[in-house]
């Protein structure tokens, strides 16, 4: 390939992608839009990527960007938000790209959707990713779905964001503590893309990205403490406590740490289904989390920040 657009390049996943990118295809030009170009600082140092200020919501911009590229890769996500600001995210976006892809003549698209996305959701975070999906598959688009689990990685906003709550608090209330995750290794997500991005053949399929172990929430933050050095008892919060905490941090300036909305999304576990392809179906081994997290958490490794804690994108 001579020209990717990556919406979305510049949050926590689009770091990991651009990065595989630039190692697969060396002489490729990668396209990175983003609302302030200070947001992709990180990205700079890649060779051949261009940083382009855009809106990306935008049909017109959209078109412009993609005119001449051989692919599209669309990783653009809110986990926080209205209704509407899901839905203009989720949905409208990718309604708008299909149109700009065909007005730009560029037909193949890797989309980025959820664990659990369904029009029966619970919650309006996968509810309008489940959208989003029929909209590009009604979209005559040679698309690739992958639906992750929790990702995790270095410059994550959960285990970094618990490893960072227990240095400080003595004991954590925690809600949703029963809920089941498996998490996958940004990377292994990453290395995903880029593999059916050049494979044709998975061209129409949905992929499930998914790690090796299912742990509970609990389960994750005892070892985000634990590999911290400053693992802390937690307190799990009855619904009723964990929906009165998530108002209030509603209220609290910037982005909330936890939302009514995300407890709605963690009724239904973020765990693979084994209906569909998964990471081995690709040739990928996935990651344990614990291996990969001593790596940033452990003491002497130092806790990664919050990169991207306001950022839009996923």
């Amino acid at each position: 390939m001579n020209k990717i657009l990556v919406l979305g390049g510049s949050g926590f996943l689009g770091r990991s992608l651009c990065e595989q990118l630039v190692r697969r295809h060396p002489g490729a030009e990668i396209v990175v839009p983003t609302r302030r170009v200070v947001h992709a600082g990180h990205l700079r140092t890649l060779p051949l990527l261009t940083i382009a200020e855009a809106d990306v919501h935008d049909a017109a911009t959209l078109a412009a960007l993609a005119r001449g590229c051989d692919a599209v890769v669309n990783l653009v996500a809110i986990l926080h938000g209205s209704a509407a600001e899901f839905d203009a995210v989720h949905h409208q976006l990718p309604a708008t790209l299909t149109r700009a892809m065909h007005g730009a003549g560029v037909r193949r698209l890797v989309h980025v959707s959820a664990l659990g996305a369904a029009s029966y959701a619970p919650s309006n975070y996968l509810r309008s990713k489940a959208a989003g999906e029929e909209v590009l598959k009604a979209g005559d688009l040679a698309l690739t779905i992958l639906r992750p689990s929790v990702i995790f990685g270095r410059h994550d906003r959960l285990l970094n964001l618990f490893a960072q709550l227990q240095a400080f608090a003595p004991v954590l209330p925690l809600a949703a503590s029963h809920v089941h995750f498996q998490p996958v290794w940004v990377e292994d997500v990453a290395a995903a893309i880029v593999k059916v991005l050049d494979d044709p053949a998975w061209i129409g399929r949905t992929i499930e990205c998914a790690g090796p172990q299912v742990m509970p929430l609990s389960e994750l933050v005892r070892l985000a403490g634990r590999l911290a050095g400053h693992e802390r008892r937690q307190i799990a919060l009855p619904d009723w406590a964990a929906r009165a905490q998530a108002f209030v941090m509603e209220m609290l300036p910037g982005p909330p740490l936890m939302s009514r909305d995300n407890l709605d999304s963690m009724r239904v576990p973020s765990v693979a289904t084994g209906r569909l392809p998964g990471l081995a179906e690709l040739g990928i081994t996935p990651s344990a989390v614990a291996a990969v997290a001593a790596t940033y958490l452990a003491p002497g490794t130092g806790v990664a920040r919050l990169d991207g804690w306001r950022s839009m994108h996923r």
